[in-house]
């Protein structure tokens, strides 16, 4: 009897094996008209009303039970293609999509499904396309991708004139920003009135608030993962812009047609030169930046494919008696490998520096002081496509920071003593391994777990410091000894109910440690802040991060809404001591105090994605403070990024083929400052008396930007368009810092002065393509 019941057994255990029989189709999905694969584009089998999406590198691989099959491949903004498979075996099926030929009425706004916000996991997540970020009026008609993320809620600007943006609460260096997977540590040009970023050279952007993948390590706050462009692998083609203050230009084609491909694009300011014509004080000033980003693929075989890429940018501010200079450098070498039709490989070298440099001149003397950071990368990444309900994501990466304080050299008359102030050195590694599954037809949950390891590594001197941060021990470390050693477990999750076609519940958590940190003593970030490793007095910053947010779409997926609910504990954060100074301090250790922090919002977005009209409305209601014992007396005060309101209002419209409108508004809550509350006199001197730490609020920030864009005539092989803008249309004149000083009128007595950078800016580009 029992052996009959075996037999019974293993026969049924054969026979579901041979009804469960699956294959592989796998394969790119690119754009016809210029080979570019396509990022996130849609392939849906009807049959088993299901599917998946191809990964940042436009490669899908499903495996599905054995049958025939209609499979659909979509993305928005290109024409559907459905063909009918018969899977009786493994299959490779690559696909190219043709741009669609709209109408007023089916304009898009976004390069992903249609209802990706109801079904995916993701929350706290910002994708845009580039084409909606050209047509956001900017200053000067630069467009800028940064400045276009500050529109949208949870984020802000570091404001007029200043670097960085600011995430749920977080610190401008507390967001880690890739291009091509590069970090880029300023990523301001002209003191934050632009964006490193080209946006002729950008294909993709992702910026991560909550949700942030397992893959991702370093920063507490979010993730600006970049993607520049590949190059046409059909045409050669030439494509920029003239603008009153700057000009671009970008060069693309095919190495070898549907095999390789390159792209070229550069970008100049020349506000010097043109300021220069009307104001002779400018005529010997140096006032200009540029950058150029240069990206070359080429496919060897069907299984692998190689990728180099860089960033060069410089920024350069002066005079023949005063000079200072900053700039990024980025270089990405990637592999990608198909060990099969499951599991994709992709391995990447990659370096990054930025730094600056100051020079003055003074009675036949030079003095030069200079500081920087310069990173070594390697990385390790495999996609495993394990079938239709799960995708799994493991790997590994290494980083070799060096750490440059800061220098200062002299040479000529005035002989000083030199400052060389001596490099730190660490390692940065972490392993990771995630999930993405869908259980069921409503549930999706994406978890994991980043373990990282940071090790600041000799050679090197390290101290001890007294209460009042006088040196009491120095030890000496050789070269590659080991001085301290962080590791942190960082768990991630995130996952979606869907309640119904139209809407879906989702939540996330997350646990970040950043271990190197950027000081700056003012109130707004520099070119000359100086990143630090954590130490044996630095600390890692940690952070745990929890939301919560329900999203709905209307009338076929035309408006989208959502509100998100967050709450973000911070731990071991960095500030420093009142009064101190952080250029070319080799002790800057003694004089940081180290505290927490906490930030908690709501942010709710109403979003139309089609039709002649499309933008959105933004609302954040957010609080931001810190906690250090040696700052305000050890109370609570609010963070100089603490925003109760932000609001932004965006629309663009399409007038007809050639014509197009569009406006943003935003305003938002005075920053948090510290002002004097009081005076005293010293020696017939008027003194000013600090007391609480961001006590005080700068006014309340406003503006309104428009835009016209006219396209010309066009064809085949030439195509053009004129852009008209005007930043800050209603004059708002908006404070850019606040001076106290001796009032002319009431001797005796302090006033506050007010500056504003910019009244009503008008500029017009034309742009181009051949």
């Amino acid at each position: 009897m029992s052996r009959t019941f075996s037999i019974i057994i293993f026969l049924f255990t054969i026979s579901h094996l041979f009804a469960q029989e699956k294959f592989t189709l796998s394969g790119y999905v690119k754009d016809a008209s210029s080979g570019e694969e396509l990022i996130g584009a849609t392939i849906y089998i009807e049959e088993l009303k299901s599917g998946g999406t191809t990964n940042v590198y436009g490669y899908y691989s499903l495996t599905i039970p054995k049958g025939n099959y209609h499979i659909r491949y979509s993305y928005i903004g290109f024409e559907s293609n459905t063909v009918v498979i018969d899977l009786s075996k493994s299959q490779i099926n690559d696909l190219e999509l043709k741009v669609q030929e709209s109408t007023l009425n089916e304009v898009v706004i976004k390069g992903e499904a249609d209802d990706a916000n109801i079904r995916s996991a993701e929350m706290g997540v910002v994708k845009m396309d580039i084409k909606e970020i050209n047509k956001i009026p900017v200053l000067f008609g630069e467009m800028d991708i940064i400045k276009t993320l500050t529109l949208m809620p949870g984020v802000s600007s570091g404001g007029e004139g200043k670097g960085g943006f600011y995430v749920r609460g977080g610190n401008t260096d507390q967001n880690l920003i890739l291009l091509d997977e590069a970090p880029v540590y300023n990523a301001s040009h002209l003191m934050g009135f632009f964006s490193v970023f080209n946006s002729d050279a950008i294909k993709d952007m992702t910026l991560y608030k909550a949700g942030i993948p397992a893959k991702f390590g370093g920063r507490l706050s979010s993730v600006l993962d970049v993607h520049m462009k590949e190059g046409n692998q059909k045409k050669y083609s030439v494509s920029g812009g003239l603008g009153l203050i700057s000009s671009r230009l970008t060069i693309e084609g095919p190495i070898v047609k549907d095999k390789g491909s390159f792209i070229v694009s550069g970008r100049r300011t020349y506000a010097d030169v043109l300021f220069g014509l009307f104001d002779k004080d400018f005529s010997d000033m140096s006032l200009f930046f540029y950058d150029l980003n240069a990206k070359a693929n080429y496919r060897i075989g069907e299984n692998d494919r190689l990728f180099i890429s860089g960033y060069f940018g410089k920024d350069k501010l002066g005079t023949e008696k005063f000079g200072f200079n900053w700039g990024n450098t980025t270089g990405t070498l990637r592999w990608n490998h198909l060990f099969n039709s499951r599991l994709f490989s992709n391995t990447t070298l990659i370096y990054s520096s930025y730094n600056y440099q100051i020079n003055i001149t003074q009675s036949n003397s030079e003095f030069e002081i200079s500081s920087g950071i310069e990173d070594y990368h390697i990385k390790q990444d495999f996609t495993f496509f394990a079938n239709t309900d799960n995708t799994v994501k493991f790997g590994m990466d290494v980083i070799y920071h060096t750490f440059k304080p800061g220098d200062l050299i002299s040479a000529g008359e005035l002989q000083i003593d030199n400052i060389i102030i001596d490099k730190k050195h660490a390692f940065e590694s972490g392993i990771y391994l995630s999930n993405e599954q869908k259980l069921g037809s409503r549930v999706k949950l994406d978890y994991g777990i980043r373990f990282s390891l940071f090790n600041e590594v000799g050679p090197g001197s390290v101290f001890q410091y007294d209460s009042d941060g006088e040196i009491i021990n120095e030890k000496i470390y050789n070269k590659g000894e080991l001085i301290e050693s962080y590791f942190e477990p960082e768990p991630r999750l995130s996952m979606s109910y869907l309640l119904n076609e139209s809407s879906s519940l989702k939540a996330s958590f997350q646990r970040n440690a950043q271990y190197i940190h950027l000081l700056s003593a003012s109130t707004s970030d520099n070119p000359t802040d100086v990143w630090v490793p954590s130490s044996s007095l630095i600390k890692p910053e940690k952070a745990n991060q929890y939301s919560v947010g329900y999203f709905r779409n209307f009338l076929n997926n035309t408006f989208e809404t959502s509100i998100e609910v967050y709450y973000k504990d911070m731990y071991d954060l960095v500030d420093y001591k009142d009064g101190a100074d952080i250029l070319l301090n080799e002790h800057v250790e003694a004089d940081l105090v180290f505290g927490k922090g906490r930030s908690y919002g709501v942010e709710l977005l109403l979003k139309k994605n089609l039709g002649k009209f499309t933008g959105w409305v933004g609302y954040t209601l957010s609080k931001t403070e810190r906690q250090f014992d040696a700052i305000n007396s050890g109370d609570w005060f609010s963070a100089r990024q603490d925003r109760t309101n932000d609001v932004s209002v965006v629309g663009m419209y399409d007038i007809n083929d050639r014509l197009a409108v569009s406006a943003s508004w935003l305003y938002y809550t005075g920053d948090a400052v510290t002002m004097p509350s009081g005076q005293y006199l010293i020696d017939g001197n008027i003194v000013p008396l600090y007391t609480e730490r961001n006590g005080y609020r700068m006014p309340d920030y406003h503006r309104l930007d428009l835009s016209l864009t006219l396209k010309g005539k066009q064809t085949q092989k030439f195509q053009s368009s004129w852009n008209f803008s005007i930043y800050n249309a209603y004059a708002r004149q908006n404070a850019y810092s606040i001076s106290f000083e001796e009032s002319e009128t009431v001797p005796g007595t302090m006033e506050a002065v007010q500056f504003s950078l910019f009244s009503i800016i008008p500029s017009v580009t034309w742009n181009f393509k051949f």
